[in-house]
């Protein structure tokens, strides 16, 4: 397609198409166009400025005119005294001069630096998952825990960690249920948390010894007293368990018996809650209560349940030998152990709430009891 001219109308030739594109890039601002004449066309000294008559942000002045020359660009013995700058900006505060080093001497022998010792940083260890009083009470390793087990020291519980028990393990195993003593198995990551290095099982010893019901009955006979028993059925707190043997001691009777399964021994917290007294008074852990409660009725003792359907305390005779027996906070006395017993009684309550502490409505009766004697 081919453009004319408006007054000859003729085609533009090629010369023509230069010198109109030529005219067109003129008018544009700083063009450096060199048209057909070979002539370079005016640069417009306008400088860029922004909002303000402020040098704009995208503003090369690099080789602008009008800036200060640099010191490289300066004649030799026009450049500036070191120190002095150009930039309007407060120059930084002078740094003190260094004395300059003397290569020329000879260098003496070559001084290691000695560091200076760091404090020592102590070692931090996961904090064990047993109250450190337990700790102490605690078998580790295959080898003392069998050893506990021949002589006879009283062991609260075993934990052995899942998978196959072979070799010494298994003997401990069966050596523990020979004597009725609980045996748990657990995660090793559990066994883990509480001690290292373990070996696959863990002990936990009782914190004083266990006497045995006939040494109870034979302490009262020695006194010339009727039996005087208190009996634990599920009661799983340390705390009540070291309250009820104190108060036990305090009110006179002659021993406290507890179950082997489902309820707490005599473990560092519950001897600390008893406040020494079971120095004063003997504990029993018997392995089956119901078998327990009918060997004592044998031997002329009568049983009283703590039940809250039961009869007024305060109209109940406790003369004779008595065995009181106080169920857990949550469940009282189980079903097959109120078979055995042969009254049941409770305490009035006239508030709103509806039950006591285990350890406070045993010191209730066992004053009750105190006072009929």
């Amino acid at each position: 397609m081919a453009y004319y001219n408006s007054f000859s109308k003729r085609p533009l030739s090629k010369k023509d198409h230069l010198k109109k594109d030529a005219a067109e890039w003129k008018k544009d601002e700083g063009s450096d166009y060199r048209g057909a004449t070979g002539k370079r066309s005016a640069l417009r000294e306008k400088p860029d400025t922004g909002k303000g008559g402020r040098p704009g942000v995208n503003h090369d002045t690099r080789f602008a005119k009008g800036r200060p020359p640099r010191p490289q660009e300066m004649e030799r013995g026009k450049r500036k005294p070191a120190g002095l700058s150009t930039d309007p900006r407060p120059a930084s505060p002078a740094r003190e001069s260094q004395p300059s080093r003397d290569f020329s001497a000879p260098r003496g022998p070559r001084v290691p630096a000695v560091r200076p010792a760091s404090a020592p940083q102590e070692r931090r260890f996961a904090q064990p998952a047993v109250p450190p009083a337990e700790i102490e009470n605690l078998i580790t390793g295959r080898n003392p825990i069998r050893e506990a087990l021949k002589s006879g020291r009283d062991i609260e519980k075993l934990l052995v960690a899942k998978g196959d028990l072979n070799g010494t393990a298994r003997e401990i195993v069966a050596m523990a249920r020979e004597q009725h003593i609980p045996v748990q198995t657990v995660e090793r990551s559990r066994l883990d948390e509480i001690c290292r290095g373990h070996q696959g099982m863990l002990a936990y010893a009782s914190a004083y010894r266990y006497y045995e019901v006939e040494d109870m009955l034979a302490d009262a006979e020695s006194r010339g007293e009727k039996p005087f028993l208190v009996i634990l059925d599920g009661v799983t707190d340390p705390m009540n368990l070291g309250a009820i043997i104190r108060t036990a001691a305090c009110a006179g009777a002659h021993g406290v018996i507890v179950p082997q399964r489902r309820a707490v021994g005599l473990t560092p917290s519950a001897v600390k809650a008893s406040a020494g007294a079971v120095e004063k008074i003997k504990v029993a852990r018997v392995t089956n209560l119901s078998r327990t409660l009918e060997a004592l009725k044998e031997r002329g003792v009568w049983m009283y349940a703590a039940d809250m359907n039961g009869t007024d305390y305060r109209k109940t005779d406790f003369s004779g030998a008595v065995g009181l027996v106080i169920g857990s906070e949550g469940e009282g006395v189980s079903r097959l152990t109120l078979e055995n017993c042969d009254y049941r009684v409770s305490l009035p309550m006239t508030g709103a709430v509806d039950s006591l502490n285990a350890s406070v409505a045993a010191g209730i009766l066992m004053y009750a009891v105190m006072a009929a004697r």
